[in-house]
């Protein structure tokens, strides 16, 4: 069985949908994806479960049990649930990101300014990861939202409307305008960042209740039946929460 597997067999969390601590892992049957989600508030993970919305069918066509802890609360978990339609009962949380680091997970960037609390110094450091500061690769993946991606499928069908942001209604039919369609058109990726953006500053004590974990950053493992390690992605950056962005669930090629 492997370490990994091992020790999130041990881990217990409270579980969102009924605030039970649980063990993380249920012994069910099957493939089982493991996703350790930075803070709920970050765009990586509002983003993430984005895409396992898109794929649920293929999820469930391989027989894959998802499991998902994010640090915040009970609150931010049922938040969470609520906007991006993640079950509740699939999402545990962690508070103090404990089981991150017990995983080794990067922990972003650290640097402590005299006088500073933890909590404004974990804003700062991750305002400088922002601009890519001990944050490889975020800056690009910015750019890539607006640029636009031909490896990346198209995000937004053309009868969707955009709403909940700061612009007027936006329809997916706008972005043929902007090279056609079929793939990632340029400022489709970014649209959805900026709806993810606003709910996030709309909600953020909710969606952050301690801020002192902002920079700490996540991790994607998925196992056999047996516990045997299938692939595992530890992320380094801010908006790096897959090997392959274009397509993040690129890696369930691994078990099809």
């Amino acid at each position: 069985m492997n370490n990994v597997y091992s020790l999130l067999s041990q881990i217990q969390c409270q579980c969102v949908s009924d605030g039970e601590i649980k063990p993380i892992l249920d012994n069910s049957s099957g493939t089982t994806l493991v996703l350790l989600w930075s803070q709920l508030g970050d765009f990586d993970n509002l983003e993430y479960a984005w895409w396992l919305k898109k794929e649920n069918e293929k999820l469930q066509a391989q027989e894959i049990t998802v499991r998902a802890i994010g640090i915040g609360d009970r609150n931010s978990g049922l938040k969470f649930c609520e906007y991006t339609g993640f079950p509740q009962d699939c999402l545990f949380v962690d508070p103090t990101a404990k089981t991150h680091r017990q995983l080794g997970l990067y922990q972003g960037l650290s640097w402590k300014i005299p006088l500073l609390s933890a909590k404004y110094n974990a804003f700062i450091n991750l305002m400088l990861m922002c601009a890519g500061i001990g944050s490889p690769g975020t800056l690009s993946e910015v750019f890539r939202g607006y640029k636009g991606d031909r490896q990346a499928p198209q995000l937004i069908s053309n009868d969707e409307v955009i709403k909940e942001t700061p612009l007027p209604n936006i329809k997916g039919s706008l972005f043929k305008l902007a090279g056609g369609q079929g793939f990632q058109r340029p400022f489709e990726l970014a649209t959805l960042r900026l709806k993810n953006m606003t709910e996030v500053l709309s909600n953020w004590n909710t969606y952050v209740p301690d801020a002192t974990y902002l920079t700490q950053r996540g991790g994607t493992f998925l196992f056999s039946a047996e516990g045997e390690l299938l692939y595992e992605h530890r992320d380094r950056n801010i908006l790096g929460f897959a090997a392959n962005m274009s397509y993040p669930l690129s890696f369930l090629e691994v078990v099809s």
